[in-house]
């Protein structure tokens, strides 16, 4: 008896779709890192907030987009602010344990630079929990 390579392809192809689609499915069920991790973009000396993630939004409210981190990072401890300070005037990333709302967070912040300056105009952080929750 002789093989139907087309019904083959067609089996494997099949395989292939389910695969996808259990993989899928896993993925709506698993939160990514930016609905669960805060991070966002700050500009200037002032360190104004022009863009947060959803997860930044749902942890510091919509309406921090926009303001100066201090003002609009409520929660957010002293060492957060320092360390975007650091990074804005050094000029390289930096990485330290910071204090959200009582909690411990690994932020980790690291210069925008203007590439025909050399200028360091803001800043991209990214915050993650000691203690992430169970995914899944």
């Amino acid at each position: 008896m002789q093989r139907d390579p087309d019904r083959d392809q067609a089996s494997h192809l099949d395989a292939d779709m389910k695969a996808t689609a259990d993989l899928a499915a896993q993925a709506d069920r698993t939160p990514e890192g930016h609905e669960v991790n805060p991070a966002g973009f700050c500009q200037g000396q002032g360190l104004i907030v022009v863009y947060g993630n959803p997860a930044f939004k749902r942890n510091f409210g919509e309406g921090s987009v926009g303001l100066p981190a201090r003002e609009g990072m409520l929660g957010l401890s002293r060492t957060g602010f320092t360390l975007m300070d650091a990074v804005m005037l050094q000029g390289r990333p930096l990485v330290r344990w910071v204090r959200i709302a009582g909690e411990s967070w690994r932020m980790t912040v690291a210069p925008c630079v203007d590439p025909g300056t050399g200028e360091v105009y803001g800043v991209a952080f990214h915050l993650r929990p000691r203690d992430p929750q169970p995914r899944g």
